[in-house]
């Protein structure tokens, strides 16, 4: 069993997530598969490892014990991976695919740079919809992809990486909290029909119980950046803040200089998961690992 690391992965993969839903994911194989490899390993051991309780998993004496030895093994093993790159001494341009808020306003510049050094290799950066991304990765285009839209697909393995909170920004100055009734006061830049966005804010509204037919829309934008110079631009002469809801990195520098403005909704915060993805295929690539466990990190 020694010989077989995977299985060791995948209880390491339980311990860290305290969950076994979560390490399926995050391993990209069934539940069910994730229980039978830690089966093996208590059968191989003869001790129970894993106790499951309601509000997740708890490692047995038997279990810290055997996770300190692994925690070792991976240690040993990585620091070999970082041997053999040197030997191979391979030259690669790592392909990283980002959605528009993320690639435009979430990942800074200096960013790539710092993944280029990590992996000692280029990163080229490709800014497009997450669907088409979503599809890049299954064509072997780009090997890890940065989405805003839980697209999923079977091939691949998605990684929750943090919380985007939307917010209304505005061309002229509103209360930090605006209550339901006011949101109909504002003129609105809208969302094209039929985008991922769209549905998302819809949803919101809906729950809300905000009527979005009954909102003075100005226009229909594709993406946040045209979204952002459609409220720049927008005329100011009657007195009516024109609005728009995007991601609060996207307008940071904007509401710093004081030339947009952010509020929120009262009572109700606006999120949206980002996600991490790449290919089964990759899993255990250790270049895609270095990059996703980096941004992972909080590094960017």
């Amino acid at each position: 069993m020694l010989k077989d690391f995977v299985k060791m992965e995948t209880f390491l993969t339980v311990a860290r997530e305290r969950s076994f839903s979560r390490a399926s994911a995050k391993l990209g194989i069934s539940q069910p598969a994730v229980t039978q490899q830690i089966k093996y390993i208590e059968n191989y051991l003869e001790a129970k490892i894993i106790d499951r309780k309601k509000n997740g998993i708890k490692l047995t004496p038997e279990g810290e014990e055997f996770y300190s030895v692994v925690t070792h093994l991976e240690k040993c093993i990585n620091n070999l991976e970082k041997d053999v790159l040197k030997i191979m001494n391979k030259e690669m341009t790592f392909r990283l695919a980002a959605s528009f808020t993320i690639g435009s306003y979430v990942i800074p510049g200096e960013c790539l740079n710092t993944i280029s050094e990590s992996i000692d290799n280029d990163v080229n950066l490709s800014i497009d919809v997450s669907d088409k991304i979503i599809q890049g990765l299954k064509d072997k285009k780009f090997d890890v992809g940065l989405i805003e839209v839980p697209i999923f697909d079977e091939d691949l393995i998605y990684r929750d990486w943090f919380d985007d909170e939307l917010v209304i920004v505005s061309n002229m100055h509103l209360p930090k909290i605006l209550r339901t009734e006011e949101l109909y006061d504002l003129k609105w830049v809208c969302r094209e029909e039929g985008s991922h966005t769209r549905r998302l804010l819809g949803e919101v509204f809906e729950e809300l119980g905000v009527s979005c037919k009954s909102f003075d829309v100005l226009s229909e934008v594709s993406n946040t950046t045209a979204a952002l110079q459609s409220v720049k631009r927008a005329n100011k002469d009657d007195n009516r803040a024109t609005a728009t809801i995007i991601s609060k990195h996207a307008i940071a520098d904007e509401v710093a200089r004081g030339e947009l403005f952010e509020s929120r909704i009262y009572g109700f915060t606006m999120t949206r998961k980002l996600y991490i993805v790449y290919s089964k295929k990759n899993k255990n690539n250790v270049f895609v690992d270095n990059v996703v466990n980096y941004i992972l990190s909080g590094n960017c």
